[in-house]
């Protein structure tokens, strides 16, 4: 009967997702291309003294980005420190230098990472003005830098400019995400989740006892923690906990609002390409990635490894009996394959071989189909590195839609690459490697010591470089050290690839095209890219440089608890 149901689930999935998508990625291609602006966008223009037909290259855009970014740093760290004397502080004190800072930069750059118990630490004023304010704008900065490599990609002229950032962010903001997540509110309003002000209000329990449980407006900051994949929970359990995701079909639609900007970008990137057989191909290989990750969580955690799990007829540890171990996986696998990091269960829970297949998710590099932005983005390098391995093994000078692959385009696509593995091996190695930080992560921070131990530090690293957010629980990462080391792998994941990544749009934008973009049916390099041939080779680029770089450190952790 579970088995049936879950069918039926994953099935209406997809029709979700098919019926909301075609006509959202319609919509966010016409955001980005058409010139009329709002009445209100040509205000906030007005008020940043803005040109909207002027044109950037790659590093004004970037610089953009990083004003934007430095600028919610500072705001949301004073805001965290100012938080005693703020309206609805709830009686809370001001946040700890060292967690405020992780916080910050967690925060701005998409991961929501939490050393923290956010119902206890943080007001109303700071969750709504500083969280949810960062939810919005770290989303909206992923959704128009991928849009800045298609359009590099796109240019046909050689011009070498990417658009406009603020105009770009500013759209983003009003026509996708602001009404997206008015109206991901009020349906999750609907199936239960809270929006109060009511502060800790005391209750009495069914064995007469009394608790204080905490309310707050919850639903308006659900919805963009989904929406825009950014993962923060309003409560320590995330979504686990019923105020967040209190029934089977809360949980239904917020897998759907994890995944719907990110497949429907696929088709978004088609058409202004124009070439929609392209966003086909890019969503086949990003369906297939999902598939196999999600079929492999459900059957490492429906396998439960060990006899206790087995006499107990499941591995229900750490996982909420509303949803049992299908829905748990099925949540778990889309969040770490989206970079939200929301959790409805306890991943360090998880059996050994279940925990190792959420780290992979990250270590794919979040792409099947990853964050708003960052998943298209990702997986567009990954083509392009595709596709000059295929030009390199039949003797052609690579291409990609009639934009050459030389030396400079690759050798951005390899930075990109090695970014985010060097911040994850560099980060656990340093931790175990350095005397005193090590005898203090194992004293502090680390309560299951030996391979899960480990397990728990590189998962950390892994979720904070890929900016994801979610945690192997057992880990207390509120230290000096790690709250520093964290926030610099956060930091650094998130805008050394965007750099890469606008610098290689800049870079297509600088080319004449060599054809249009038909061309995928006699491309230079001899590789058809909107082919299987093409699908099957990307998903094999992926599987086997995760593979060929994360497999050593995996056989120190999850493979020697699982095996």
């Amino acid at each position: 009967m579970d088995a049936l149901r879950f069918a039926l689930t994953v099935l209406t999935l997809v029709v979700l997702l098919v019926g909301l998508g075609l006509p959202l990625s319609s919509w966010m291609a016409r955001t980005y291309t058409t010139t009329a602006d709002w009445r209100v966008e040509r205000g906030v223009y007005r008020l940043l003294g803005i040109d909207a037909r002027s044109d950037q290259r790659w590093p004004n855009y970037f610089r953009g980005i990083l004003a934007i970014s430095v600028l919610g740093v500072l705001f949301l760290y004073a805001l965290q420190r100012l938080q005693a004397v703020l309206p609805y502080s709830l009686g809370l004190p001001p946040v700890p230098e060292g967690l405020a800072f992780n916080t910050a930069i967690s925060f701005v750059t998409n991961t929501n990472w939490q050393s923290y118990s956010p119902e206890l630490t943080m007001g109303y004023t700071v969750q709504l003005a500083g969280l949810a304010v960062q939810n919005f704008l770290s989303a909206a900065i992923g959704i128009v830098v991928a849009i800045a490599l298609v359009r590099g990609i796109a240019a046909r002229t050689g011009a070498g400019v990417l658009g406009n950032v603020w105009v770009d962010l500013v759209r983003t903001l009003t026509r996708i995400l602001l009404p997206l997540a008015l109206v991901a509110a009020v349906v999750l309003l609907a199936t239960g989740v809270i929006q109060d002000f009511a502060g800790f209000r005391t209750v009495h329990t069914l064995t007469g006892g009394t608790a204080t449980v905490p309310g707050g407006p919850v639903a308006s900051q659900e919805a963009i923690k989904m929406l825009g994949t950014n993962g923060g929970g309003f409560f320590n359990a995330n979504s686990a906990h019923p105020f967040e995701n209190p029934t089977g079909f809360s949980n239904l639609v917020e897998i759907v609002l994890m995944l719907l900007i990110p497949f429907a970008l696929t088709r978004t990137y088609g058409i202004l390409v124009g070439d929609r057989r392209q966003g086909r191909a890019v969503l086949a290989a990003m369906v297939v990635l999902y598939v196999l990750c999600t079929s492999a969580l459900v059957a490492a955690e429906l396998g439960g490894a060990g006899s206790a799990t087995r006499a107990a007829g499941a591995a229900m540890e750490g996982k909420e009996q509303r949803f049992g171990v299908l829905w748990s996986a099925l949540f778990g696998s889309t969040s770490t394959l989206t970079s939200t990091g929301a959790v409805n269960s306890m991943h360090d829970s998880f059996t050994p071989l279940g925990g190792m297949v959420t780290m992979l998710d990250m270590m794919l590099g979040e792409i099947a189909p990853g964050g708003v932005g960052t998943g298209l983005y990702g997986f567009l390098i990954i083509a392009i590195l595709a596709v000059f391995l295929a030009g390199l093994m039949i003797g052609r000078t690579p291409s990609y839609l009639g934009k050459q692959i030389g030396g400079r385009e690759i050798t951005f696509a390899s930075l990109y690459l090695l970014t985010t593995p060097t911040l994850i091996l560099a980060g656990v190695g340093l931790t175990f490697a350095i005397p005193a930080v090590a005898a203090d992560v194992a004293k502090t921070s680390i309560w299951n010591p030996g391979p899960h131990g480990f397990s728990e530090v590189l998962y950390a690293f892994t979720s904070a470089a890929n900016n994801n957010g979610s945690a192997f629980a057992g880990l207390t990462a509120n230290t000096p050290w790690l709250n520093a080391a964290l926030g610099a792998a956060m930091w650094l994941g998130r805008y050394l690839p965007i750099v890469f990544v606008l610098a290689l749009a800049g870079s297509f934008a600088s080319q004449e095209s060599r054809g249009t973009a038909d061309a995928g049916t006699a491309s230079a390099s001899g590789l058809v890219t909107h082919r299987p041939q093409f699908v099957l080779l990307t998903v094999g680029t992926v599987l086997v440089v995760t593979a060929l770089t994360y497999l050593p450190v995996l056989a120190l952790g999850p493979l020697a608890e699982g095996l």
